[in-house]
């Protein structure tokens, strides 16, 4: 009987055939689903309503695996999720077999040969060089050395309009504190050779747009790794007549596609030099943590710009070591609360009053970098009233049905707007999916006021 190490086991696993080498297990029991490239045998098996990998690997690297990939979801990493590892398994005649690590399969994922086997344009092979730069340094954040940096060792999964990078390989992997430079340099290195075999590999067969290089991808992500590791980590050092480059790192993370969930912001005795250090999380963390600090309500990129203003005015005041509450109380009572009740009672219906705040600190933002110094939130409120939110027109009228075009459904607002977008671009996901019908006619649709007419008639 062979053994399972598992946290969370399902007892269904007991009854598949682990006397039987994983190469020759049945073909009722497989699942037929896109794979990459392995040294080891890889099978997806079928048990119940969920989907496994198994993968056939020496003990000690599927038990360091398994440990491995345990510990990055802890870490809430992108990477797939270890089920357990199943050793002393003998065959009929009472010769061992390699163990098996199981792991949860990632739904709606795809190897990336898998998206390259039909060819992909050149912002497609873009965004999967971002999501895998972005893995990349989302794994050395939080001290983890992969050894064996490959597109075949990372899954995709669309994401809005890119994709999220999954590790799916870490039996090179180690976990530290905190990577060295040194360590960092020797995934980059490894992530150099195996990329661009990867991708001349699939040149050679033919699957690479002939305008995109295989050395210029490489450099790409090299580049753009750096660039991305700088943004993250680096210290910046300024002084307190320059508090406007607080936003502007803030900014400039974001359009590398990273959340800012707090600065790290220091000051020295005199208060004369600012530093300041971004850390970055997961989506949907601002507009929790907005609510929890002042009450407000908001969208996530609202919440997000309110609460890097939040750790400006932590900073202006020199309260970085106080309690977060009490200064969230402040900066509501000084800073928020202030500017939105200053507008116009005739000006009160074109702004949400976190959307103003918002337009408050952009056009605040503007001001500071065309002076070449700070631009107080008054002056920057009084501007913008003035200049901008005047000559808006109402929020709630602001779009006219006739320049919106046809609804999808003409009894039901809510569904939006008919999309006449041209020429739906390719998508691996839905490659098989039925051509949609025609819209049907505005008959078949629920009819509110036909239905409200004939319930009032006696």
């Amino acid at each position: 009987m062979p053994r399972f190490l598992s946290a969370r086991p399902d007892t269904r696993l007991i009854t598949l055939p682990w006397e039987t080498p994983l190469a020759e297990w049945p073909e009722e029991l497989l699942v037929a689903l896109p794979r990459g490239i392995s040294r080891h045998v890889v099978r997806f098996v079928r048990v119940g309503s969920d989907v496994y990998a198994a993968k056939e690997v020496l003990e000690h690297l599927a038990k360091h695996e398994y440990r491995l990939l345990r510990d990055l979801t802890r870490l809430d990493t992108p990477s797939v999720e270890a089920v357990g590892v199943v050793t002393t398994r003998l065959d009929p005649e009472g010769e061992p077999l390699d163990p098996i690590l199981i792991t949860k399969h990632l739904q709606f994922s795809l190897p990336y040969r898998s998206l390259f086997s039909r060819g992909v344009r050149q912002d497609t092979v873009n965004r999967l060089v971002d999501a895998m730069v972005v893995l990349l340094a989302r794994l050395h954040l939080i001290g983890f050395l992969w050894g064996d940096v490959s597109l075949s060792n990372t899954l995709f999964r669309r994401d809005a309009g890119s994709f999220a990078a999954y590790l799916v390989d870490a039996e090179t992997g180690e976990l530290h504190d905190q990577l060295t430079n040194g360590q960092r340099e020797h995934d980059l290195e490894i992530a150099r050779v195996n990329l661009f075999g990867e991708f001349c590999d699939l040149e050679a067969g033919g699957l690479l747009d002939d305008a995109l290089d295989p050395l210029t991808l490489v450099e790409t992500i090299e580049n753009r790794y750096r660039e991305l590791w700088a943004e993250l980590t680096e210290v910046e050092e300024f002084d307190g007549s320059q508090m406007h480059r607080i936003e502007s790192r803030v900014r400039r993370l974001n359009a590398l596609g990273f959340d800012v969930a707090e600065l790290d912001i220091t000051t020295d005795f005199a208060g004369s030099t600012i530093r300041i250090q971004p850390k970055v999380v997961d989506a949907g963390h601002h507009s929790r943590r907005l609510l929890r600090l002042t009450g407000l309500d908001t969208e996530e990129n609202q919440a997000r710009r309110l609460l890097n203003d939040l750790d400006y005015y932590r900073a202006r005041t020199d309260q970085q070591g106080a309690d977060e509450s009490i200064v969230a109380h402040q900066w509501l009572t000084d800073r928020f609360e202030p500017v939105v009740t200053s507008v116009p009672g005739e000006m009160r219906k074109k702004l949400e009053p976190a959307q103003l705040y918002h337009e408050v600190l952009e056009h605040r933002w503007f001001m500071s970098e065309k002076a070449g110094r700070e631009v107080s939130i008054e002056d920057a409120s009084t501007s913008y009233m003035s200049t901008v939110l005047q000559d808006l027109p109402d929020e709630q009228i602001s779009m006219s049905l006739d320049s919106m075009g046809p609804l999808q459904n003409p009894y039901d607002p809510s569904q939006g707007y008919v999309d006449d977008e041209a020429e739906r671009p390719y998508d691996p996901w839905e490659d098989d999916e039925p051509v949609a019908e025609d819209p049907a006619p505005a008959s078949i649709y629920l009819d509110i006021g036909a239905l409200r007419a004939k319930a009032a008639k006696p």
